[in-house]
């Protein structure tokens, strides 16, 4: 933090041409949370609420180049990955996380966009498990990302635990498994109906369901009144539960959660406290809804403090 006590947060991802992912969704996150915003623009994706038409990857050493400009000028307290789309990106990020030694490092494995575009080359999968998450602090995937991952076909909940503990034994110190694509309504081997959910956390809608251009979109949240987040820290499982939110309007979700979790880090929270924080910024954006597009519209980044009682 600077002087002032004010937390700066650096997001390594895409850009959104609709605002409602990537870049433009944690830089709003950021500002929402009163931490400052810096980026490093990995590819600039052409989308809106219908699907992704287009991904034009940057040079890693752009990506490098942001990041070495922010660093050692700005300084950074926390920092976020998003979507970095081949290996040779992955490789230059881990170069300069590790160059500045920063601790607080959110990795989100952006890898599939909501209409099915590939945000994340197959080869690129293998670079991220050896090269970037032995130097996350947190990982964030949805269900499809934590299968990837691990290996593991995901069904219940003693699932979700084994492939966090595989995930975890690549080098992240807290596994953080979304459980918004549940759709059994929370997969738990207890039978506690849905005593794994999560807040409303319709996970990653930025990068989770099966719609494309010309589609009718399908409304999320149709497996069942909970959703329940699973986190790993190596030792023990916590498991954190919330109501899901029937809608369409859920573009952008795992990236603001995952934004708002490196915010909090940034202002120095504790990483549990840090998810929790962050789930309630996502409930509300989930459930304040704009309601803009025609398809997977994006949520609503002021909700959580209007309801803290901001102005705006």
């Amino acid at each position: 933090m600077t002087r002032h006590g004010l937390a700066k947060a650096l997001t390594v991802a895409g850009s959104d041409s609709g605002g409602g992912a990537g870049i433009q969704a944690d830089l709003k996150t950021f500002q929402e949370l009163n931490v400052y915003g810096m980026s490093a623009i990995t590819a600039v994706t052409v989308q809106n609420t219908l699907g992704v038409s287009g991904v034009y990857p940057l040079p890693a050493s752009a990506a490098a180049e942001q990041i070495r400009a922010v660093g050692s000028d700005l300084g950074v307290d926390a920092v976020k990955t998003g979507m970095l789309f081949n290996a040779d990106i992955i490789h230059a990020v881990a170069e300069e996380v590790r160059r500045f030694r920063w601790e607080r490092l959110v990795v989100d494995p952006v890898m599939i966009a909501k209409g099915g575009a590939e945000l994340l080359q197959q080869e690129a999968v293998h670079a991220l498990e050896k090269d970037l998450l032995p130097l996350a602090l947190a990982v964030t995937p949805n269900i499809p990302e934590a299968e990837a991952l691990s290996g593991v076909t995901i069904r219940t909940m003693q699932d979700r635990k084994k492939a966090a503990e595989i995930i975890s034994a690549m080098g992240p110190k807290l596994v953080v498994i979304k459980g918004g694509h549940d759709e059994a309504g929370g997969g738990s081997d207890s039978g506690a109906d849905g005593a794994d959910g999560e807040t409303a956390e319709e996970t990653s809608g930025d990068y989770a369901g099966k719609i494309g251009p010309g589609e009718p979109p399908e409304v999320e949240g149709r497996g069942g009144g909970i959703v329940t987040d699973l986190l790993y820290d190596g030792k023990s499982f916590t498991e954190l539960t919330g109501k899901r939110i029937s809608t369409l309007h859920t573009h952008g979700t795992g990236c603001t959660f995952s934004a708002a979790l490196t915010a909090c880090l940034a202002k120095g929270m504790a990483p549990l406290e840090a998810v929790k924080l962050a789930r309630d910024f996502i409930q509300a954006a989930i459930e304040d809804s704009l309601e803009l597009g025609h398809g997977h519209g994006p949520t609503n980044h002021w909700a959580y403090r209007r309801r803290q009682g901001g102005a705006g």
